[in-house]
């Protein structure tokens, strides 16, 4: 009986070590399955603070009611087929919420894989929170009740970049570079399509894609860009490939102006550093040196916390409006949390935010900034301790940066 008893308390053990006894069957647990190794490791790991670092405010503030949120990250290593091993990891552990954004090839792997689970497992639902995917094709011709996306769509971004851009009568020869995968392609054909019509005489003097991840030295490419004698430069890169590309640029001495979709991704501000003042320009859904520092408390707080910056706001959206749907629902299934998310409206960080319910694209302002010093009292926020940070150049109200859609969207029986 006693080596029963023990046997019986080490099963305990075990399992309140497996799964914590703080965790309930009805508590909101999220996956986050993005790089947290290899090239894209600093990008993914920032992002993974900041939304273990939202969903701490949310459970203190008790925004989700009596529900509790919990998150663990699931290392994809910037890998399709690994995004869907780790899927499949945290579906049999529990997950019923997936948030994911480096990289549109991951996910559109998990769309898929999404949808197929949820049509054989209506029990087991799982809801697909895209906090930075950016194909357009998500919330348009391959829109899915399961996924929702929390950042502007490269469409949206380009359009507003491209009409600032258009407005510098100094731009005559652009150069567009990109990762040779949907999100690059799509970057290429939107900057090409829309100069041409706001601008038909700008010259595209080139348009390369390289592999994602793999180059290691840009130097010739910043050679082919040097010669063809651009003096704007157009790119979708993120993370390393958007470092490296600058890093080679300025090695060069490349007198070009970036205009970036993600010139805010960790390790890319150390690169720019002085060089790149005044002449590199991101366009995101938010400054933290916005119009009215609006969250910086929460800027500050991260940076003590973590020493690092919180830059990726969307996971401040997600967990809020994660949180609402849930409380309001007043239940963790991923089916009443998606029809509660559809049309919902919330003040975020950066202004009035909406589901729109046709193809669950997030509408929302767009900030167009461009890396200055700091220290001004329109830039308190530097980053990355380079003593630079960005400036709002101009903010572009969400209906402004509305795209229209040809989403079909196809939803379940409730």
């Amino acid at each position: 009986m006693s080596k029963v008893r023990s046997l019986g308390w080490l099963a305990a053990a075990v399992m309140a070590w497996t799964y914590p006894a703080a965790v309930s069957a009805q508590d909101v647990k999220i996956a986050f399955i993005d790089p947290l190794t290899g090239p894209f490791a600093p990008v993914g790991n920032n992002q993974l603070k900041s939304l273990q670092f939202a969903v701490d405010l949310a459970n203190k503030e008790k925004w989700g009611g009596a529900l509790t949120l919990h998150v663990e990250g699931f290392d994809n290593k910037g890998s399709p087929q690994e995004s869907i091993a780790q899927l499949n990891s945290a579906i049999d552990r529990g997950y019923r919420f997936v948030v994911q954004g480096d990289g549109s090839g991951a996910a559109a792997a998990l769309i898929d894989a999404i949808n197929k689970h949820n049509q054989r497992n209506p029990d087991k639902r799982v809801l697909f929170l895209n906090h930075g995917a950016l194909d357009p094709d998500f919330t348009n011709s391959k829109c899915s009740f399961w996924h929702f996306r929390f950042d502007a769509n490269s469409d949206m971004k380009l359009e507003a970049l491209t009409t600032y851009l258009a407005e510098d009568k100094a731009v005559k020869r652009v150069y567009v570079i990109g990762q040779n995968y949907s999100h690059g392609q799509q970057v290429s054909r939107a900057a090409k399509e829309y100069l041409k019509a706001k601008r038909p005489d700008v010259e595209i003097v080139g348009d390369d894609l390289h592999p994602i991840a793999q180059v290691k030295d840009f130097a010739p490419y910043v050679a082919k860009i040097k010669a063809a004698g651009a003096d704007t430069v157009i790119t979708g890169n993120w993370g390393a490939d958007l470092a490296l590309l600058i890093k080679a640029a300025k090695e060069a001495g490349l007198n070009a102006n970036f205009y970036t979709m993600y010139g805010d991704n960790s390790g890319v501000p150390t690169a720019i550093a002085a060089d790149g003042e005044n002449r590199v320009k991101t366009i995101s859904y938010w400054n933290m040196n916005n119009e009215t520092y609006n969250g910086k408390n929460l800027v500050e707080d991260f940076r003590k916390k973590y020493d690092d910056d919180y830059y990726q706001m969307s996971t401040y959206s997600i967990v809020a409006m994660l949180a609402k749907a849930a409380k309001e629902a007043n239940s963790s299934d991923a089916l009443k949390i998606a029809n509660t998310l559809e049309g919902m409206k919330f003040m975020s960080l950066n202004g009035e935010v909406e589901m729109r319910v046709s193809d669950h694209q997030i509408q929302q302002p767009l900030y167009i900034k461009t890396w200055v010093k700091a220290g001004a009292s329109d830039v308190l926020f530097d980053q990355e301790k380079t003593g630079f940070g960005w400036r709002t150049d101009k903010k572009i109200d969400a209906a402004a940066a509305t795209q229209p859609t040809t989403c079909q969207m196809k939803r379940p029986a409730s």
